[in-house]
């Protein structure tokens, strides 16, 4: 059986701490089983997917936010057996919105020396690694208070907050979220455009979930990899 470590590392870019966090707390209602505990078009469930597609991305030590699934989610993860370290964070009360899950993620995860967090959602497993080390290398470059990807005005995940609004995060209104905090920094906002379609392709529904796997069929949903 896989040992969750308790020690991880931390990505680093030149001397830049950048912590990933992958949120994975959610209910799945509309989906009506775990999203996280969904399989891609290999067979690998999305937590793990996504879990290996940061570490190609170069951000090793990712933590993953559990919720009401948080005994299946480590299940899944055990059994993938990837060779990556990651740390599980369990919100106790997902009820309180996605956002809740990111502050449990920082909770676990940020320290003082963390530059920067990259949030990743479990319902979005489709983005390539290749997406991922563009929006962060692209972080590194400029300093910008967010980097996200983005396809035309379609904007994606994953999302680079720079520390600078660390407070902004943990200060949101929970029932609003993260978007509260985009939306009052909408000018320092750095967009990336990608030709990625897995960075803009939300999974919520059973309709996405079929969608997804024929798309991934033809090689356009998205990749795990470069």
């Amino acid at each position: 059986m896989r040992r969750i470590v308790s020690v991880w590392l931390t990505a680093r870019y030149d001397w830049l701490m950048v912590v990933p966090i992958l949120i994975a707390a959610g209910y799945s209602t509309r989906m009506g089983r775990p999203k996280a505990l969904l399989r891609d078009d290999t067979g690998r469930t999305f937590v793990a997917r996504v879990v290996r597609t940061l570490a190609d991305a170069g951000l090793t030590g990712v933590t993953v936010v559990t919720g009401a699934d948080h005994e299946a989610i480590v299940r899944a993860l055990e059994q993938d057996e990837a060779p990556v370290l990651y740390r599980i964070a369990r919100n106790p009360n997902p009820d309180r919105g996605q956002l809740s899950s990111i502050w449990a993620g920082m909770d676990a995860a940020v320290d003082g020396d963390t530059t920067a967090i990259v949030v990743m959602l479990v319902d979005m497993p489709f983005v390539s690694s290749a997406t991922v080390r563009t929006v962060v290398d692209a972080y590194t470059r400029s300093r910008a208070r967010i980097v996200r990807p983005a396809i035309g005005d379609r904007h994606g995940h994953p999302i680079v907050f720079d520390r600078s609004l660390f407070p902004a995060l943990r200060g949101a209104d929970p029932t609003v979220g993260a978007k509260s905090v985009v939306r009052a920094h909408e000018a320092e906002i750095l967009n990336i455009q990608v030709g990625d379609e897995g960075s803009v392709r939300d999974i919520d529904t059973p309709m996405d979930y079929a969608d997804a796997l024929k798309s991934a069929g033809r090689g356009v949903a998205g990749s795990g990899s470069e």
